[in-house]
């Protein structure tokens, strides 16, 4: 499973760290997953909410099983977060652009809205932070309240820490439960539910 985090400036420090710490740990572990940052046009940096500078390496979607993208800025409106990359247009554009058949989009937190930019939530089961729901919904999104909502081919979750269980399910989804436990245990992290699967149910572990 090759994940890459699309980063870009004013998003949100966990909604990154906290899935690429989860995947990076998988990697380590030798379970088959590999993650990285990555930015259409390539910027040389993207700097996070909290100030973290991160080195986002070149665009290339087709290189991966996984295109992440988190929130974060988006009640904040000056001029960096998800509300700056939507108006400036260039991330939707790359997202709308990465879609295959084969390809899956996932977001923690606003970066829903981001992906209803791209136009893949319309009609489809989706979740974000509480305080963004009404705009996914105004966006075409259809809102289970859920902490993580797998559709297939986009799987979203809800806000700032359930990127940590996004990024545990996707090990689980791509590499097993067996997988997805190893990593929980040497986190100390207990998932939180619940999970929407594509079939409508929720899923308890």
């Amino acid at each position: 499973m090759r994940v890459h985090i699309v980063v870009f400036d004013g998003m949100d420090d966990l909604d990154v760290v906290g899935p690429f710490a989860v995947l990076g740990m998988a990697g380590r572990a030798g379970l088959g997953v590999s993650v990285r940052l990555t930015a259409p046009g390539d910027p040389p940096h993207a700097t996070t909410r909290g100030g973290l500078p991160l080195h986002p390496e070149p665009w290339a979607p087709r290189d991966a099983d996984v295109l992440l993208v988190p929130g974060g800025g988006y009640g904040q409106g000056d001029g960096a977060g998800v509300r700056a990359e939507i108006a400036e247009g260039r991330v939707p554009a790359a997202l709308a652009d990465a879609v295959r058949p084969d390809l899956v989009l996932a977001s923690v937190c606003t970066g829903a809205l981001l992906l209803a930019a791209a136009g893949v939530v319309t009609g489809r089961p989706c979740t974000t932070h509480h305080r963004a729901v009404g705009d996914l919904v105004e966006a075409g999104g259809v809102h289970v309240d859920a902490r993580v909502v797998d559709d297939g081919d986009l799987v979203t979750a809800g806000g700032v820490t359930s990127g940590l269980d996004l990024a545990l399910w996707l090990v689980e989804r791509f590499r097993g439960p067996d997988a997805a436990e190893r990593v929980q245990s040497a986190l100390e992290y207990e998932r939180r539910e619940p999970l929407w699967l594509r079939a409508g149910e929720v899923a308890a572990r």
